[in-house]
């Protein structure tokens, strides 16, 4: 039988205060950097280095993904995960990023998207309570005798059975990105032939825009 005590659930991050001295735009604590509309903003941070899903709110035109991705580049940041997809707008795309960094430098690197011609709108989501999702499909090598354990493990973490084969089971899951690593790890022990991840997705809870 399966020990679900070595499953690894998502846990909930622990929000902090805002920062003192923030305007509010559509709920959401901003500084507006200088000769840029109104509507534009980056929350303030403190604190020490830290993985931010910030989302960015820029214009549905061709290679403006290429150029928010060079400016990361060349400040030395690393994309953890990035995600684009139009909005209700369709005008708009937004920008999901996951990027690792000091909340100083992060803060300046906010400043500096904003002065890109096509971006709208920079939200850092540090401090925001959010519903955050990924997509992944996983194949994994099964035989006979491991197929069981493998419907098993995908049945606790509600995951989907897309595809089998002879000697392949396909499974998909859409969940929070912990969840996601946990799955993937109890299916690295079995044998995982193939990965891949869409990168996770967030909204805020609630009314709150952003």
């Amino acid at each position: 039988m399966l020990d679900e005590s070595r499953i690894t659930e998502a846990v909930s991050s622990n929000v902090p205060a805002q920062a003192d001295n923030l305007e509010m735009q559509n709920g959401v604590p901003t500084i507006v950097a200088n000769g840029i509309s109104d509507t534009a903003g980056v929350n303030v941070m403190s604190g020490n280095e830290q993985l931010h899903t910030i989302s960015v709110l820029v214009e549905n035109r061709p290679g403006v993904l290429a150029r928010v991705s060079h400016l990361f580049a060349r400040r030395g940041f690393n994309i953890e995960s990035l995600a684009v997809s139009r909005t209700e707008d369709p005008t708009v795309s937004r920008m999901t990023i996951q990027v690792a960094g000091s909340d100083e430098i992060f803060n300046q690197m906010g400043k500096q998207m904003l002065k890109l011609i096509d971006v709208i709108k920079v939200i850092d989501h540090t401090r925001d309570d959010l519903v955050g999702r990924e997509l992944a499909l996983i194949k994994v090598r099964a035989d006979a005798a491991a197929r069981g354990e493998i419907m098993q493990i995908a049945s606790v973490f509600r995951a989907n059975l897309v595809d089998i084969s002879e000697e392949t089971l396909m499974i998909e899951i859409t969940a929070s990105a912990e969840k996601v690593d946990a799955l993937q790890r109890m299916l690295e022990k079995i044998e995982i032939i193939e990965l891949v991840r869409t990168g996770i997705i967030v909204l805020t809870r609630g009314s709150k825009q952003t």
